[in-house]
């Protein structure tokens, strides 16, 4: 019901000229759960499944095929599993550790607002431990059919500059602005990947010497694996700096969706790339922060799935202050 009230509000912004789809913006912010964080059980439990993984199955197929290598055995992919806390208050939850973040259990908002006027348009709620990647096309796909948008843009931050959302907009037809994201630097006095060219013909990775770094598979996840010949690194000058490998051996990994992801990030150098993201902060950031200072959107009221999101989809329309007698010591919203 929350859902169906959120989008007939969203039919009349369009039918009033105030959302017309053309630019989209996208990005999450964290609610507190309303749970003790001190009170917890440990479980493994899986990973959510990307929304490409079935497009990206048939393109690792496809590049094994194109460098002489039989397919992959069929297997269905299982998402990755790992430890993690679960709350006894809240299990719906989601427990994140962040650089910078306080730690606990959280919920994510997932905001798409539209460029014209800055009209929240989507918001989907999942436990925090949810990638933002893993939702978005999914989301994305939602609004284009639901109300008929034809995005001409989408500006997003840095959690979203992936290899699969780049190959998903351009397979959609949709230019993608992205925030830079920060590459993993190599060891201190080692050479990265960016010293190495990426080379068509031949294909491969190029080193200071000359070798050629050769690709001798593509795994699973759509990585290409170049490795270099052991016999000629043994002899280089820059073996010290180069590897650390008992085999002298180097490898560089490269994603079958790398071409589409580099497409995307130079969106964000263009005269029109920097319009757009320039307009994210006054767009989305803005709609999050207002909600925050506002609408009391830190803290989530309810407990479960479903309560915090129909808090999402419907916040409420005054100022939630922590001397109300409806809030508890913390800020929640009392039953």
């Amino acid at each position: 019901m929350a859902q169906a009230i959120f989008d007939w509000i969203v039919e009349q912004a369009i039918a009033h000229g105030l959302v017309d789809g053309t630019v989209l913006y996208t990005d999450s912010t964290h609610l507190k759960a309303n749970a003790n964080k001190n009170r917890y059980d440990k479980a493994v439990i899986a990973k959510s499944r990307a929304d490409y993984w079935d497009d990206l199955d048939g393109a690792i197929d496809a590049d094994r095929a194109a460098h002489g290598k039989s397919p992959l055995k069929p297997k269905e992919r299982q998402p990755e599993e790992k430890e993690t806390k679960i709350s006894r208050t809240d299990p719906r939850s989601g427990y994140v550790v962040r650089d910078g973040k306080p730690t606990g259990f959280f919920y994510l908002d997932h905001r798409m607002v539209d460029g014209r006027h800055a009209i929240v348009t989507d918001t989907y709620t999942t436990p925090a431990n949810v990638h933002d990647s893993i939702v978005y096309l999914g989301r994305l796909d939602r609004q284009r059919q639901r109300f008929g948008f034809d995005a001409k843009a989408v500006g997003l931050d840095a959690g979203y500059a992936t290899a699969g959302i780049a190959k998903g907009l351009e397979d959609r037809n949709i230019p993608g602005v992205t925030r830079y994201r920060r590459p993993t630097p190599p060891k201190p006095a080692m050479l990265g990947s960016k010293d190495f060219v990426c080379h068509d013909n031949p294909e491969g990775y190029i080193c200071l010497q000359g070798q050629v770094l050769t690709c001798t598979t593509t795994d699973r996840d759509g990585y290409r694996h170049y490795k270099s010949d052991p016999a000629i690194c043994r002899s280089c000058p820059l073996l010290a700096s180069c590897t650390a490998n008992a085999k002298c051996e180097r490898s560089i990994t490269r994603h079958v969706w790398r071409d589409a992801r580099e497409r995307t990030d130079a969106n964000r150098l263009t005269a029109w790339g920097k319009a757009v993201y320039n307009r994210r902060k006054e767009t989305v950031e803005r709609s999050f922060a207002d909600a925050k200072h506002l609408l009391g959107h830190r803290y989530a009221r309810f407990r479960g799935l479903i309560g915090v999101t129909c808090q999402c989809l419907s916040p409420p329309p005054y100022k939630i202050s922590r001397k109300s007698p409806w809030c508890s010591p913390k800020g929640h919203v009392q039953p």
